[in-house]
């Protein structure tokens, strides 16, 4: 049997598991559970190739539990119900050990489907492992998320890919029983974009399409590897450069490429609920208060499209990547949030500014809550230059206008009433 070479350097342990140290290392989130033994219900979300469904596995061996697979592309509540009443069955076999239950894609799941897991985790006679790389806070019904855990796991860098490519050439049996010089992995690297298992196949297919001796360089690897981008996708790793390749011509305001990824996602199987989301996101990321009916129409694109489905989705979704391509752009309301977030984490929680603080009871106002707070709406032009910011940080610049006729009104607004305050 031709066993793919990511199937074949698939780890056996724990100990062979790269990546991941904050989930595994020595002071990991799930280090004291194995310690332990008591397995939370899970959900692990994270981009493809990063070791979800090896962790689940790796996770049963350790504890010795039964384990079960499920894809959410193929099966349904029957599949469900069979496995768990085999679940129930085994788990009497085990003491104080739960069959542990591995769903893939579970975001692919209807509510219906993760409806059925419900009983059988707030039971424990299963403990579920979701795999998942969409925001499970989207795609995980609330009562089945708040009986799991959250784990993110991160793709791999380049230290790890490279001792992944080392030790594939040296310890795969099939691999290093033929002459392969590496002369540059940087071309491997980039394609695998942290994805083990895309650098596996990428590897892979560049030794399959090569005489021996096989001299392997960077251009060699894109020579091949984009020429056969068909069999190198075979396992649907292109889903992510097609999305990648639709933002990113949306947010170049180019309609025409816009709609064509559109269509190859379409065309593709991908699900109408994941496109219409990114899109959400991009019309606040990359247009803003530019446009602010972008996101607007982003939003009644996805409650739309999720009314209607395929074939009558791609109408409204082509109307919206088609009305996001052209409108203007701006990233600073995206800027201005990482920016923010940047300046709590150096300066800490500063304390909110008296005048600023709630009062609701007397005491809390001879204290001086609320004091001198200025109400906006009882000064001309419904505007007052008190200090908003903590002390320690007045006068710090977060928001900064884009080059649009929106946000240059902003500006305008800003200069206009606070001076040379925040150097409008």
């Amino acid at each position: 049997m031709n066993i793919p070479l990511a199937e074949r350097m698939r780890p056996k342990s724990l100990e062979e598991y790269l990546g991941q140290q904050h989930l595994i290392g020595s002071k990991g989130a799930l280090t004291p559970m194995l310690k332990s033994g008591n397995l939370p219900s899970m959900i692990l979300w994270g981009p493809p190739g990063t070791g979800k469904t090896t962790l689940a596995r790796l996770l049963a061996a350790q504890k010795e539990r039964p384990f079960y697979q499920l894809s959410a592309i193929n099966s349904g509540v029957k599949d469900i119900r069979e496995i768990l009443q085999k679940a129930e069955h085994s788990g009497g076999l085990f003491t104080n050990k739960s069959p542990l239950l591995f769903i893939d894609e579970i975001h692919r799941f209807s509510k219906s489907q993760q409806d059925s897991l419900l009983g059988a985790v707030e039971k424990g006679s299963i403990t579920l492992i979701g795999a998942t790389t969409e925001n499970p806070s989207f795609e995980v019904i609330n009562a089945l998320l708040s009986r799991c855990q959250v784990y993110t796991l991160n793709p791999l860098d380049k230290n790890q890919l490279r001792e992944l490519l080392d030790n594939t050439l040296n310890n795969d049996p099939e691999v290093s029983s033929k002459k392969i010089d590496l002369l540059e992995d940087d071309a491997l690297i980039k394609i695998s974009g942290g994805d083990a298992r895309k650098l596996l196949s990428a590897l892979e297919l560049v030794i399959n399409s090569s005489a021996e001796p096989i001299r392997i360089n960077n251009n060699i690897v894109f020579d091949k590897v984009q020429t056969q981008m068909a069999l190198f996708d075979k396992d649907g790793d292109l889903h992510y450069d097609i999305i990648s390749a639709f933002t990113k011509s949306i947010r170049g305001s180019d309609p025409n490429a816009s709609v064509y990824w559109l269509a190859r996602m379409i065309e593709g199987g991908e699900e109408v609920k994941f496109i219409a989301r990114r899109m959400l996101i991009l019309a606040a990321e990359d247009i803003g208060n530019a446009n602010p009916n972008a996101l607007v129409l982003a939003n009644s694109t996805f409650q739309a499209v999720n009314v209607l489905g395929f074939p009558e989705a791609r109408i409204p979704l082509s109307q919206c990547a088609i009305y996001l391509a052209c409108s203007e752009k701006s990233n600073a309301s995206y800027k201005a949030i990482d920016s923010a977030l940047e300046l709590v984490k150096e300066t800490g929680n500063l304390a909110v500014p008296l005048d600023l603080r709630n009062a609701p009871t007397e005491l809390l106002k001879e204290l001086g809550h609320g004091k001198n707070y200025q109400y906006a709406h009882s000064h001309e032009n419904n505007f007052t230059k008190m200090e908003f910011l903590p002390n320690e940080i007045k006068g710090h610049r977060i928001f900064e206008p884009g080059d649009n006729s929106k946000e240059l009104q902003m500006r305008k607004f800003l200069k206009a009433n606070w001076k040379e305050k925040y150097g409008y």
